[in-house]
């Protein structure tokens, strides 16, 4: 395996400032990753999520295989030129998207389904995910997993757990092109014994950093913090730890205090289009009658191209209108305020006040919830 050159810069507490290198540039961690599903993060453009701050992006490898998709990807050179973006991208390996698929039918071998867009009948290996995350060139892949929902049976936790494993071993034999990392996925739900046996079989078969997996699927926030707790002790220090699919701002912050460095989500993007903002005093539904006359941005202490050029008011009428404008802004905002609080994070590592600067976030976040909840009448 090649070196992903991952260097841990300060630590406070298990709070880990590092970076690690890959072909398209550093990533500084911890780090969230913006998702692009299908190739692009929706309403937006490279240049706008660059200026954010964002350093890699997750493109969605079952999205990706649909129709001409991966032809059209492999005809333009790989992801890097489809995308328009210079810097790291990761694939997940598809298996979420495929265990969330009705009908499907799995066995060691792999998965057989029916492609959403065509009714196409399709075996999912280990080896042919390898193959499509090769040719569609990311940076990072991911090992082909099963990824369950909560809450499930422990002999069926058990069983996914052992198969992920068997996969890993296979995904591992499949060679890829001389610029990618591959990261092994551990699972186990919510059960200890299984998040143990998990990390012990993945962690020894070497890979170039390592994803806790089976999270965010409903367990909530303290069972995901659980899970962390039960893995994160078995993961090796010196390579970079994923916690797929989170999330949410006090998610991240907890996870960060836990020793994790990397997190991707939809939540910023998908509630932007919805017209829901991050603000450093918790979220704000901008189409809400109080922001009609309202001429201050979004956030008074955030930067962005949105919070420069437009208030509240306006971005409220861009909604009522359904201008594409409105997702726009709001995924630029939303994106930046991540990528802010996750250098504002490095800050406070580096600091050595991870701690205090965890608990001002969420005495913010949760002063603004109090509020509304008085002014909805649940308090």
């Amino acid at each position: 395996m090649k070196d992903i050159s991952f260097r841990i810069i300060n630590v406070d507490g298990k709070a880990r400032h590092g970076e690690f290198i890959t072909t398209h540039g550093v990533v500084k961690t911890p780090a969230f990753m913006p998702v692009g599903t299908a190739g692009f993060v929706r309403s937006t453009t490279p240049r706008d999520i660059k200026e954010t701050g964002t350093e890699v992006l997750l493109a969605n490898t079952y999205h990706l295989s649909l129709g001409e998709r991966l032809f059209l990807v492999k005809y333009m050179g790989g992801l890097h030129k489809f995308m328009g973006w210079d810097q790291t991208i990761l694939t997940d390996s598809g298996g979420f998207q495929v265990f969330s698929l009705p009908g499907r039918q799995i066995s060691n071998d792999g998965v057989v389904f029916m492609y959403e867009e065509n009714g196409e009948k399709i075996t999912l290996t280990p080896e042919k995910s390898m193959e499509i995350q090769r040719d569609l060139g990311a940076d990072i892949v991911m090992a082909f997993d099963e990824c369950v929902e909560y809450p499930a049976p422990y002999e069926y936790v058990k069983s996914a757990a052992n198969r992920t494993s068997l996969w890993a071993e296979r995904c591992l034999q499949v060679p890829l092109n001389d610029h990618q990392f591959l990261f092994g996925i551990i699972q186990g739900g919510t059960f200890q014994d299984l998040r143990y046996k998990s990390a012990a079989s993945i962690t020894k078969l070497g890979f170039d950093g390592y994803a806790i997996g089976g999270v965010s699927v409903g367990e909530g926030h303290e069972l995901m913090c659980q899970a962390i707790r039960h893995t994160e002790y078995l993961l090796p220090e010196d390579k970079p730890r994923y916690l797929m699919g989170v999330g949410l701002p006090e998610d991240i912050l907890a996870s960060v205090e836990l020793g994790i460095d990397m997190f991707d989500c939809v939540i910023p993007t998908r509630y932007g289009r919805s017209g829901t903002f991050f603000t450093r005093t918790g979220k704000i539904r901008v189409q809400d009658k109080t922001y009609r006359k309202d001429r201050y941005p979004v956030d008074t202490k955030c930067t962005c191209y949105t919070c420069r050029n437009y208030s509240r008011m306006v971005l409220r009428y861009l909604f009522f209108t359904g201008d594409p404008l409105a997702g726009t802004l709001a995924t630029i905002h939303n994106v930046t305020y991540y990528q802010d609080l996750m250098a504002d994070i490095r800050t406070a590592i580096d600091q050595g006040r991870f701690a205090s600067f965890r608990e001002e976030c969420l005495a913010g976040y949760n002063k603004k919830k109090l509020r509304h909840e008085k002014k909805m009448g649940l308090k």
